[in-house]
């Protein structure tokens, strides 16, 4: 046999081989038929203090709407996408129908909903899938909120309309590569030039960035030393938005890396109501209740999860829901899940009269995530081997919940802000950094 001919055979050989070894895998209801996959979704079991009887008719009739489109429309398809780490456009229409973009905003097109009926809103999107969530946050909580609060009465006319209806997307951009806990520090720059402002720097870790129609742009003013904000258009000259790959969680969230070269914004779309730190800290004070409730509807998704798995999965002859240790972990997981939500309608409470606190937002977010993360690490165990596959939602809410413990304050700095607010002594700079001052 002559070297080539050899060489072909051995090419034959090898494609046999690939062809039997990469057959497509099972369906995870063929190969594991004892237990049913995420995407039909479990009904809710984790209600267990009936916190539904607190709720006023119209936040009940959002958490339904929420939930049927939710278990029907997401459910069956989330698992692939974030596989794929790609967005699923064509379930934006699906949002758009739920008509909760916007959430507390009064008019404009926006629902003008209770903090609370937001809030559960917010929860039963992340119950599903929380990347979903995060989506949506960022573009009612974190964009959209930014207009209503800071924007002029003709930003709020020309813009909050369209992104109630999800016809126009937002994003907003404080966290740069070199600041993203010190964030008040961020070095883009806002120079004054005639009919409007350069713009010039470098944006990180920014969600819904790399399709964006409008993008919030917070930047320092080069003049005045001060934080302003800026509505800067998706194919704005000098503008570009990367998608970061390889994240472990909220695979489906497309976060970017923004670059900014002399991107020039025309006067009218300065947002004249940011003027400081503090400003873009009015909208994070909200935005903090609607993070906190990210992680209590994770929490109730991967509590259902397991509920209906423990029935439904048998070894030794019964199942594994008849055994102690499954659950006292199962009891553990419920018993956190009702003090999360009884946490967090609260706050919803203390916002409503007026009286809550950047403290207690931030307590909250901290608290409700690091109890999320025991959670779902315990439903992790609870599901044995399956609960590295995201078939099986807890594999998947595990790693999504990562992000979300870090993002809108890591939780060390959420109880910092938390610990400035009870002893009245703030602990942000390092005695090394007062030390480099005193020389100075």
């Amino acid at each position: 046999m002559t070297v080539l001919s050899s060489l072909r055979q051995d090419e034959v050989d090898e494609n046999a081989r690939s062809s039997y070894f990469n057959s497509p895998a099972l369906d995870v209801s063929v190969a594991f038929p004892q237990a049913t996959p995420v995407s039909q979704f479990p009904p809710c079991a984790s209600d267990y203090y009936q916190f539904d009887d607190l709720l006023t008719s119209e936040e009940w009739a959002i958490r339904m709407k929420v939930r049927e489109c939710m278990e029907k429309d997401i459910a069956p398809i989330m698992t692939k996408y974030w596989e794929k780490a790609e967005f699923p456009f064509h379930v934006v229409p699906k949002f758009a129908a739920l008509h909760i973009a916007g959430g507390t905003i009064k008019g404009y097109g926006c629902p003008g909903h209770s903090i609370t009926a937001s809030a559960i809103a917010v929860a039963e999107v992340a119950r599903v899938d929380a990347s979903c969530c995060t989506f949506f946050s960022v573009h009612s909580c974190l964009a959209m909120l930014t207009i209503a609060l800071c924007g002029s009465e003709a930003q709020k006319q020309k813009y909050l309309p369209s992104m109630a209806q999800l016809n126009t997307v937002g994003c907003w951009a404080l966290t740069e590569p070199d600041y993203g806990s010190d964030a008040s520090s961020l070095r883009t720059t806002a120079t004054k030039v005639e009919g409007g402002w350069i713009l010039e720097g470098q944006k990180r870790w920014i969600g819904n960035s790399t399709f964006a129609d409008v993008l919030i742009i917070f930047a320092r003013n080069t003049t005045k030393n001060q934080i302003n904000g800026y509505i800067v258009k998706k194919k704005a000259p000098g503008l570009t938005a990367t998608k970061i790959e390889n994240k472990i969680g909220l695979r489906i969230v497309q976060n970017g890396d923004i670059i900014l070269k002399k991107v020039f914004v025309p006067d009218e779309d300065r947002l004249t109501g940011v003027n400081s730190f503090q400003d873009t800290n009015k909208v994070l004070a909200v935005s903090r209740i609607m993070v906190a409730w990210q992680p209590i509807g994770m929490s109730m998704g991967v509590y259902d999860m397991c509920h209906r798995y423990l029935k439904e999965r048998n070894q030794f002859g019964a199942p594994l829901a008849a055994f102690q240790l499954n659950q006292q972990k199962l009891v553990q997981m419920l018993g956190n899940v009702q003090a999360m939500t009884l946490v967090g309608w609260r706050l919803c409470k203390l916002y409503d009269k007026g009286n809550m606190t950047h403290g207690q937002a931030s307590l909250a977010k901290a608290w409700i995530s690091s109890k999320a993360r025991e959670t779902l690490s315990l439903g992790r165990e609870l599901l044995g081997g399956n609960g590295v596959l995201a078939d099986f939602l807890v594999a998947k809410a595990f790693c999504d919940l990562e992000p979300i413990y870090t993002y809108e304050g890591t939780y060390d700095i959420n109880t910092l802000v938390t610990g400035r607010e009870i002893t009245g002594i703030a602990s942000f700079k390092s005695a090394f950094s007062a030390q480099q001052k005193s020389r100075l």
